[in-house]
C-alpha cells in the first residue's frame, strides 16, 4: 500500500479511504472541495472537515485488494 499526496488536480471521491496525517488514521472521505481546499471526512462516527494538505490518498494494488477479500466467516459451509 502506498500513500499519494493530494493536489487540486487529484480526483478524490466520496466513500474513498484517505490517511489523515495529523491523527495518523485512515478515514472515509465525505466531500472533496478543491476550490475551498478542504476535505470533509468521517472519523470515529463524526463528520469533520480539514485542509487538503493534511491528507494522503491510499493506492491499493489489485493483488492487495484481492488478498483483503479472502476472509469469510465460513458459517454457511457447515450446513
Amino acid at each position: 500500500m502506498e500513500f499519494l499526496e493530494i493536489t487540486k488536480e487529484s480526483k478524490v471521491y466520496p466513500g474513498e479511504y484517505l490517511l489523515h496525517t495529523p491523527t495518523n488514521q485512515i478515514v472515509m472521505c465525505g466531500a472533496y472541495k478543491p476550490a475551498e481546499e478542504t476535505v470533509r471526512f468521517l472519523a470515529h462516527g463524526r463528520l469533520q472537515e480539514d485542509n487538503i494538505k493534511n491528507f494522503q490518498k491510499l493506492k491499493v494494488t489489485p493483488r492487495e485488494r484481492k488478498e483483503g477479500l479472502k476472509r469469510k466467516c465460513g458459517g454457511c459451509k457447515k450446513r
